[in-house]
């Protein structure tokens, strides 16, 4: 159940990304928010858990002896594919929401996430997903349709194919995260190491981009807030928070459990920003929380062995 709530308070500070750009300063575009967001939270979550990293290894060869497994090409081209991912996965999320709207660019690219995440899932290991993780990804995906579409979109006509292909695209990012470190957790590395080396390959990749983005913004005081908590609560704590509780779970099940940011930026967007909500919104909300109840609910057990490894 602790890996449960990890999970889901990853997702909780996710959903504080929209309130926060919203309350931040003048200037900023989409790109160069991404970039500093990876920079500075890429470097935090990497400091932060290898340290923890080297910590946890120091025990666990002190109660059982057991040695780290070996950095071979496999590992460490899956460590640098969850980086690249998670490099990448910014700017497809905000090309959808720019051309189709926020409203339809987030249903697309978060509903979509924990169905490529079962679907890549089982692909791997050819392990059908349980009955309650259809069921509850069903309801919850359901919910976050209701929550979209209630909530009106931005875009006036139709769904552009580019942005929705956009859309897809970082939900895509998400499921292949969630099973290249499920792999490397099954393969005996530690959940520190993995996200420790997630954050190191994306701020490394995101500060090539620096030169090519405005950053006039981040002189403001705002502006500076704001980047400090994008990167160090929205990627530093929260893929630590994230990763750990993957370790508990199977990639399908920490991905639907990641709905939960939507339903977050809903309840922030109303009592700090001031939005209404539809009906049909409402609706959505419920269903979307029924899910992801139902999903912890069935999500007591611990997580059965994978069939694969990772070799070195």
């Amino acid at each position: 159940m602790l890996h449960v709530l990890a999970v889901l308070a990853a997702a909780l500070l996710f959903g504080t990304t929209g309130t926060s750009q919203a309350l931040g300063p003048d200037g900023t575009t989409p790109l160069s928010i991404g970039v500093v967001r990876m920079v500075i939270g890429g470097t935090v979550l990497a400091v932060i858990a290898f340290l923890l990293a080297a910590r946890h290894t120091r025990r666990r060869q002190m109660d059982a002896g057991a040695a780290r497994p070996s950095l071979g090409i496999r590992p460490l081209s899956l460590m640098v594919l969850t980086g690249a991912c998670l490099a990448i996965y910014q700017p497809l999320f905000f090309l959808g929401t720019s051309v189709n709207g926020v409203a339809v660019g987030t249903v697309v690219a978060l509903g979509s996430a924990p169905v490529l995440a079962g679907l890549l899932e089982w692909a791997l290991t050819r392990r059908l997903p349980t009955a309650t993780w259809i069921g509850a990804t069903a309801l919850a995906t359901v919910g976050v349709v209701l929550l979209g579409f209630g909530g009106g979109a931005d875009a006036a006509g139709g769904t552009d194919p580019v942005g929705l292909l956009g859309s897809i695209g970082a939900g895509a990012s998400f499921a292949v995260i969630a099973n290249a470190q499920r792999r490397l957790l099954d393969a005996g590395w530690d959940p520190f190491t993995v996200v420790g080396a997630m954050g190191a390959s994306s701020a490394v990749l995101c500060a090539f981009a620096i030169p090519f983005v405005t950053l006039d913004w981040l002189g403001t005081t705002s502006g500076l807030i704001m980047a400090l908590w994008l990167g160090v609560a929205t990627i530093g704590v929260a893929y630590i928070l994230f990763t750990w509780g993957l370790s508990g779970l199977t990639a399908a099940t920490a991905a639907t459990l990641t709905l939960g940011e939507p339903l977050t930026a809903s309840v922030l967007g109303i009592t700090v920003l001031g939005e209404r909500l539809s009906v049909l919104a409402i609706v959505g909300l419920a269903v979307l929380a029924a899910g992801l109840a139902l999903l912890a609910w069935g999500s007591r057990s611990p997580r059965d062995p994978a069939p694969f490894a990772v070799e070195g």
